[in-house]
C-alpha cells in the first residue's frame, strides 16, 4: 500500500488538535482560579455602592485633568459623579456614562455601518455588471455558433 492511502477520513492535526484542547483546558483552570481570587477580596475594599442605597450628590459631569490623574474611576469613561452611601454616610466618586457620550459613541456606530453597507452595495453592483456581461457574451457566442 503506497504511502498517504489507507484510512481516509482522519484527521492529519490529531497532534495540533489534542495541543489546543490541552490548552484550553488549562486556560479554564487559569481563569478559574482568578475568579476564586477575586472572589476572596475583603468587602472593604469595595466602593460603598456597591453592597449600599446611595444618592448621587453631583450629576454625571466630565473629569478635570486633575481629576483624571488623581480619580481612578475617571479612567474607564472619562466621566464621573459623586455619591453619597445611605448608611456608611461616605462621599465616594462613581464611573457614569455621558448621555452625550453615549450619542456621539451611537452616530460613530451608525456612521460605520452606513459606511459598510455602502461599500458592499457598490460590491454587489459590481459583480452583477460583471455577471452580466459574461452571460451577454455567453449567448452571443451562441447565437454566433448558429
Amino acid at each position: 500500500m503506497p504511502a498517504g492511502t489507507g484510512r481516509r477520513g482522519l484527521p492529519q492535526g490529531l497532534p495540533l488538535c489534542w495541543l489546543f484542547c490541552a490548552f484550553a483546558v488549562e486556560l479554564c483552570r487559569a481563569e478559574a482560579s482568578v475568579r476564586e481570587e477575586k472572589q476572596s477580596v475583603s468587602t472593604s475594599t469595595l466602593p460603598c455602592w456597591l453592597g449600599e442605597e446611595f444618592v448621587v450628590a453631583e450629576e454625571c459631569t466630565p473629569c478635570s485633568s486633575f481629576q483624571a490623574k488623581t480619580i481612578p474611576e475617571c479612567g474607564s469613561t472619562g466621566y464621573v459623579e459623586k455619591i453619597t452611601c445611605s448608611s456608611s454616610k461616605r462621599n465616594e466618586f462613581k464611573s457614569c456614562r455621558s448621555a452625550l457620550m453615549e450619542q456621539h459613541l451611537f452616530w460613530k456606530f451608525e456612521g460605520a455601518v452606513v459606511g459598510v453597507a455602502l461599500v458592499f452595495a457598490c460590491l454587489v453592483i459590481i459583480r452583477q455588471r460583471q455577471l452580466d456581461r459574461k452571460a451577454l457574451e455567453k449567448v452571443r457566442k451562441q447565437i454566433e455558433s448558429i
